[in-house]
């Protein structure tokens, strides 16, 4: 989740290519005179628009967990999807951006969302059949952390700290606080809490293919974003049918989660990460992830009546604490100016 990488989306959402170089944004073509980018404010203050997205990636778990009450996963997934691309296409149509036209960046586009979209909302639908959104909210929390593991093998630039390795065993001493190993894991659904930290692990692997692949490229971010979500919404497509049933009815409250779960966590919540990074910087933007999990966590106690144990919010504080060691860099001393 570095600005290096990707402009990132946790599980709830989706990971957004690299923000394309200046200048490869469309812009209206009725502006007969361009307004210098500084001149430009946006309606909402930033840390308003920061406190929403938290909020909106913090409710997706519960989202997640309603859709599941009355749709199969993969359905629930799809509808996610169709609802996450409607809301960029009627942005790029606002914009006027266009779609990639090669077909080498759509290959590559492909991959990207199978482990950016499709195979991590998937294993998260299904891990909430058995587990609580409490712990898929936390277990997401873990993407800095398998993020940085991969880094160090795939990403020759990325050089261990001691500080970073600390970040690493801390975080994943976290997991097991919150996991209960020290008991033995009882109690613990092992298939469930495995497809949630798998589909954390999808995200790193997801980006590091997007940083050696896509950075720089010619297209905008909100093209290349809209493109990756319509390849993800093709991918479930076709799976769905062949591992679910079409649903009896269409019942209300699942309903509105799933489109809620896809404009908002997978729409919406794009395009305000999208302004965050451009307005305040990648840094500051991705310190959404670290109120995630408490978000996730207060809204399934709160809303669905989830049980928690002293281990599950103590533990999740330790993965987040070391998410951020991982995410930390050294500061560089400055030069002692001779006399």
């Amino acid at each position: 989740m570095t600005a290096a990488a990707v402009t990132t989306d946790p599980a709830p959402g989706t990971a957004t290519v690299p923000p394309a170089p200046t200048g490869t944004a469309s812009t209206a073509a009725a502006t007969p005179v361009p307004v210098p980018a500084a001149n430009r404010r946006p309606a909402l203050d930033w840390r308003i628009r920061f406190g929403a997205l938290s909020l909106i990636w913090g409710f997706s778990f519960l989202l997640i967990k309603v859709g599941t009450e009355g749709y199969a996963p993969f359905q629930v997934t799809l509808g996610r999807l169709l609802s996450g691309t409607a809301v960029l296409a009627v942005a790029m149509v606002v914009r006027r951006d266009r779609l990639p036209r090669t077909a080498r960046t759509w290959g590559h586009l492909a991959v990207a969302a199978f482990f950016l979209n499709a195979l991590p909302f998937s294993l998260f639908a299904y891990s909430e059949l058995t587990i609580p959104s409490t712990l898929a909210g936390i277990c997401n929390a873990t993407s800095p952390l398998w993020g940085m593991a991969l880094s160090l093998v795939a990403l020759s630039e990325d050089r261990p700290t001691r500080r970073r390795v600390a970040g690493l065993g801390l975080g994943f001493l976290g997991v097991l606080t919150v996991l209960g190993a020290w008991q033995g894991f009882s109690g613990l659904d092992f298939s469930g809490t495995a497809m949630a930290l798998l589909a954390s692990l999808s995200y790193p692997i997801g980006w590091i293919y997007v940083r050696r692949t896509l950075a720089g490229g010619g297209s905008s971010t909100l093209a290349l974003t809209g493109s990756q979500l319509f390849l993800g919404t093709v991918q479930i497509a076709l799976v769905t049918p062949l591992f679910t049933s079409a649903p009896d009815g269409f019942p209300l409250l699942p309903t509105l989660a799933v489109v809620a779960l896809g404009a908002l966590g997978t729409g919406l919540a794009v395009l305000l990460q999208y302004g965050l990074v451009k307005e305040v910087g990648p840094t500051t933007a991705q310190m959404v992830t670290y109120f995630i999990p408490v978000i996730a966590t207060a809204a399934g106690v709160a809303v669905l009546g989830e049980q928690l144990s002293w281990n599950t919010p103590v533990g999740a504080l330790i993965v987040l604490a070391g998410a951020a060691l991982t995410q930390s860099r050294a500061r560089t001393p400055k030069p002692t100016p001779r006399p």
